[in-house]
């Protein structure tokens, strides 16, 4: 989509295009009500700037809707294809990595009470147990922190992607 046709949208469709990116209403609303937005670097710099911070509430809200690392997203809407485009560049399926992964995103979800959640996109499978691992050893105040970085980054990305240069 080219921004200008954001910016010229109605408030329901650029809320429509915004919301598979990331579904925190307060973050969504800050990027409508911003337009007109000169280029994608401004608009990138909306959305950084009304993601600072996200509150516990919003990241919980936000986590409904991504699925577990290895899993397929559900539904066949726009977010859903986001995740399962992020998810299909992890390389090659390994068993043992695979199995790692299953049993690290149940030990995380006991742990935190949450999904764990990673920007999915650049990285392989191994660099994300690494990660997922690593986690692991934060507190639930660091893990939070951690969430709300990679929240930032997958919809920076999707952003993006939405409004790549034609």
């Amino acid at each position: 989509m080219r921004i200008e046709t954001f910016n010229d949208a109605s408030r329901g469709e650029a809320i429509a295009v915004i919301r598979p990116c990331l579904d925190i209403p307060r973050w969504i609303d800050a990027l409508v009500d911003a337009r007109p937005h000169a280029d994608i670097e401004s608009l990138i710099e909306c959305a950084c700037s009304a993601a600072e911070p996200f509150t516990q509430v919003e990241i919980d809200g936000a986590l409904v809707h991504h699925p577990r690392i290895g899993e397929r997203a559900r539904g066949s809407g726009a977010e859903a294809q986001f995740s399962s485009a992020e998810q299909a560049g992890l390389g090659a399926s390994n068993h043992d990595i695979e199995q790692a992964l299953h049993q690290g995103n149940l030990d995380y979800e006991n742990q935190f009470g949450r999904v764990f959640l990673i920007r999915a996109a650049g990285r392989d499978r191994a660099e994300i147990l690494a990660e997922l691992r690593r986690r692991m050893h934060n507190d639930s105040a660091s893990e939070l922190r951690e969430i709300a970085g990679q929240l930032r980054e997958i919809a920076l990305g999707r952003l993006r992607a939405v409004f790549h240069p034609l």
